[in-house]
């Protein structure tokens, strides 16, 4: 009969489990192993080539001296601006801003599984941060200026802190985390920090022995302190709260019309954003971990019944659909969107297979221990191999998207386009913060400027205004010089250069 000190499935909630070691070995070097895996991954696979997308230019381009700051719209918050602060407001490198946000999401990995340490065992954790960091979007987002990875680490660290706060009211660092890490999900995108305060509270008030106000305190707290500035700027820029949420409604295309679900099985094959996702399903075998993930999810939800920790895993899934569920009912999708999902039901999966392992190491029958380690290798390795081809698609994607750019102010510079100057049009904020210029728009989501106004501003600086393939010179730029530029059959109209007296 197995010992229940080697099932790494029973090991208790105060003493890691083993990996391969002696009983009681040491939590940390595991998960910073992981950890730094992860990070290293990013360097090599990730960071050389890439160029900043369209909303990674929005973000970073707020604390850039360099450029002036692209329009920013009703529903984005600053979190992710604070994050990239220390690096952008000193250089304009991008290399240097993806090795900073690497380094940054490898700590974020490493403090959102230690927070579970007390609650599950070594190896579930381990397991749950490679199949999380080892997905495509994971890697791919991990060091780009964008908030949803963020979301998932704030996610998985207050559904962590809230257990333990909850089981011991005595865990005075559990509550700390709460707030603080609530906080910090309020900041990166208050919408989904709502989703994630709202099933911790109902869980709180729901169980008779989890009814702590202090808990309730902290998940408030939480929320008020990391949402004050998203508040503030409401009234500010947006005439009030209200008129910033109605706003923010419209540009992310309201709730409710449609249900998303095969879209973001189509983005899987590696779009970065589906919109509208109208698009042919290519490559189903990109979403075969996509449709095992809620089988996964109910094997690691049995194997927590049987060991008594049914609440630690039923908690992180509930806060995993309230997290997930309002993205599956936009009319588009972006494979970002479900990260905090995806951390969250790690843990889940990772219990499932180490439960299965477990298992499968008990049996009494060698090459029955064999065939079923042979097979989750091999399952394993082909997850991880559709998972590496469809990153290199992206980032190969990425470099070209940035060469292109390059190639088009390098036509902008010649015909005469420099600081200081404004960009309309086409692929906009992009073009202009890498040319050093403004990014105006005369009209949808970020329009800022009016056609008025830009030909007066066209009168003491260079006005360039990026045209789509057949679309028609505007009215008010007619009789502009219009030259062809070098990427995806965009042109572009050119202002008369401002006289000598123009300030």
């Amino acid at each position: 009969m197995r010992s229940a000190r080697l099932d790494p499935v029973r090991a208790g909630p105060e003493r890691p489990a083993r990996v391969g070691r002696a009983p009681g070995a040491p939590v940390l070097p595991w998960l910073a192993a992981v950890a730094t895996a992860y990070a290293v991954a990013q360097l090599v696979l990730v960071v050389p080539g890439t160029g900043l997308g369209w909303d990674e230019t929005v973000y970073v381009s707020q604390v850039g001296p360099r450029t002036p700051a692209a329009f920013f719209s009703a529903p984005r918050a600053r979190g992710v601006t604070l994050l990239v602060a220390p690096v952008a407001a000193l250089t304009a490198s991008v290399t240097a801003l993806r090795v900073w946000l690497a380094a940054l999401s490898g700590c974020g990995l490493l403090l959102s599984l230690w927070v579970w340490r007390r609650l599950l065992p070594l190896p579930v954790l381990v397991a749950a941060g490679v199949l999380f960091s080892g997905l495509w979007i994971t890697l791919f987002y991990g060091p780009q200026a964008m908030p949803n990875l963020w979301v998932a680490y704030g996610a998985l660290c207050a559904t962590g802190c809230f257990l333990r706060a909850v089981r011991d009211g005595s865990d005075r660092r559990a509550l700390a985390g709460l707030l603080l890490a609530v906080a910090f999900t309020a900041l990166m995108r208050p919408g989904d920090a709502l989703a994630l305060v709202l099933p911790l509270a109902a869980a709180a008030l729901c169980v008779r022995a989890w009814r702590r106000p202090a808990v309730l305190l902290a998940l408030v707290a939480g929320t008020v302190l990391g949402g004050a500035e998203w508040v503030i700027e409401a009234y500010v820029r947006y005439g009030g709260l209200a008129a910033r949420l109605h706003r923010a409604e419209e540009i992310q295309g309201g709730w409710g019309g449609h249900l998303a679900l095969d879209d973001h099985v189509r983005a899987l094959e590696g779009r970065s954003l589906c919109r509208p996702c109208d698009v042919p399903w290519r490559h189903p075998v990109t979403a075969a971990w996509w449709f095992a993930l809620p089988v996964l999810t109910a094997g690691g939800l049995v194997a927590a019944a049987r060991v008594c920790r049914l609440t630690v895993v039923a908690l992180p899934v509930l806060v995993a659909g309230c997290l997930a569920v309002p993205y599956m009912l936009l009319d588009y999708a972006a494979p970002r969107f479900l990260l905090p999902a995806y951390a969250l039901l790690a843990l889940p999966v990772g219990l499932c297979m180490t439960a299965a392992a477990s298992r499968a190491r008990g049996s009494g029958e060698a090459r029955m221990r064999a065939l079923g380690a042979v097979a989750l290798a091999l399952a394993l390795l082909a997850h991880f191999a559709v998972q590496y081809t469809v990153l290199q698609r992206m980032v190969a994607r990425s470099a070209h998207t940035r060469d292109a750019v390059g190639r088009v102010i390098a036509e902008l510079r010649r015909q005469g386009v420099r600081p200081p100057c404004v960009v309309s049009g086409e692929e906009a904020v992009r073009i202009a913060y890498r040319a050093g210029c403004s990014s105006r728009q005369t009209s949808g989501h970020d329009g800022s400027i009016t056609p008025e106004q830009l030909l007066r501003t066209a009168g003491r600086m260079p006005v360039a205004v990026v045209l789509g393939e057949g679309r028609a010179v505007p009215s008010y730029a007619r009789g502009w010089r219009v030259k062809p530029l070098p990427w995806q059959g965009l042109r572009v109209a050119l202002s008369p250069r401002p006289g000598p007296d123009a300030r």
